[in-house]
């Protein structure tokens, strides 16, 4: 069972200063115990381009995860093997349907321990992958890098560093949701006025980092360069069996199938989404969505089951707007915004992924990296949050 509100801040759900981002920097290196893993990891760039990830794999030395101490230890081995993972099966001519026991045993492993599937997902991806250039500064565009890559460059680092810039820009709008339920339940129109009107404009500066996606990262390069080691073996034209983690007692040798990764993932939208009564029609869409969360670190989901649960922002200023006009002009500017950032994303996933030319069924223009049909997603979830405007 989810526990209630008042324990999301003990269950470390969010950071107020940095909403879904670590708390603490991510952590840059493994202790030396795991060197060889790191140097692979570091250059994986060339290993790619000389096409000689299996021969290395095979070459390293086991994977102690009994010797991960810390949460940030944890979450780095988790960076390092799922970069590993899908470089190894979307790294070739053709993906391979077999992960050998070296990186599939700990990748697993890990992955138990943090709640996740031993898949590469946003929270690998994204939230956990990223270095201040001067550690004094801010987690912001123009002082931070990634901790790992693919093939690297800049197209690739600025698509990943614009969610993280939109995740830290995003965190005065989570801060703000717990106490906007807590000013529903006191009946304090000023202060709900108030947090309304936070949100609202850290969305606004979420949708100004949003909209800088163009500047560094091209259409094609993130299509043909950046996209096909992201996707999963769910729903993927080239693994429609899925994969076999070689060694993992609780597979049985049997294929498994998860989901690629996927902005989805983030707890961004679904927290405001479920705060703000913003629902979504019962169907395949919802069904998928909700699927996602499995890939969420823990804490995220737990704070999205808690803003669902309300009390209800929305209800709360429908019935008290015309009394305090406020309200309704906060509420509504929030959910313009998240309007605007679906309308962005889905003409971004047009131009970006939909109007490629596809050369090749593994990288299709017609399913998202999660294995969705993701414009009509994209377009029915846009579609739907206008009509609850107040």
């Amino acid at each position: 069972m989810s526990e209630p509100p008042g324990n999301c801040r003990k269950n470390q759900s969010f950071d107020p200063i940095r909403g879904f981002l670590p708390a603490e920097d991510p952590l840059m290196r493994l202790p030396q115990l795991f060197a060889a893993w790191e140097e692979v990891a570091q250059n994986l760039p060339k290993i790619l381009v000389g096409g000689r990830i299996e021969s290395i794999l095979n070459d390293l030395p086991p994977f102690p995860v009994d010797k991960l101490a810390t949460d940030r230890e944890l979450e780095r081995a988790m960076v390092i093997l799922s970069f590993l993972g899908h470089a190894y099966v979307l790294g070739g001519a053709k993906p391979r349907t077999r992960i050998p026991a070296r990186l599939a045993v700990p990748w697993h492993g890990v992955a138990e321990r943090l709640g996740r599937p031993p898949v590469l997902s946003y929270a690998s991806y994204a939230l956990h992958n990223w270095r201040r250039i001067d550690p004094n500064g801010s987690v912001a565009l123009g002082n931070i890098v990634l901790l790992q890559n693919f093939l690297g460059g800049l197209d690739e680092e600025w698509f990943v560093l614009i969610h993280v810039d939109i995740e830290a820009k995003a965190a005065p709008a989570i801060d703000s949701l717990l106490p906007a339920h807590e000013a529903v339940n006191r009946g304090d129109f000023c202060a709900l006025t108030r947090y309304l009107g936070a949100i609202a404009c850290s969305l606004e500066e979420v949708c100004q980092t949003l909209d800088r996606m163009p500047e560094n990262c091209d259409p094609y390069i993130y299509y043909s360069r950046v996209r096909p080691y992201i996707h999963g073996w769910k729903d993927h034209p080239g693994l429609p069996d899925g994969v076999i983690y070689e060694g993992v007692a609780d597979y049985g040798d049997m294929p498994r199938k998860f989901r690629g990764e996927t902005g989805a993932q983030t707890g961004i939208i679904p927290a405001l989404d479920g705060a703000l009564g913003i629902s979504h029609r019962t169907d395949p869409l919802r069904i998928y969505l909700m699927e996602l969360r499995e890939y969420m670190p823990l804490g995220h989901r737990k704070f999205i089951e808690a803003m669902e649960r309300g009390p209800s922002i929305r209800e709360f200023v429908i019935a008290h707007h015309e009394n305090h006009p406020a309200l309704r002009e906060k509420y509504n500017a929030c959910l313009q915004r998240i309007e605007r950032f679906r309308t962005r994303h889905l003409e971004y996933a047009a131009r970006y992924i939909q109007m490629q030319s596809q050369k090749s069924a593994l990288n299709p223009t017609g399913v998202g990296t999660g294995g969705t049909p993701f414009m009509v997603y994209l377009a029915k979830h846009k579609g739907e949050t206008p009509d609850f405007l107040i």
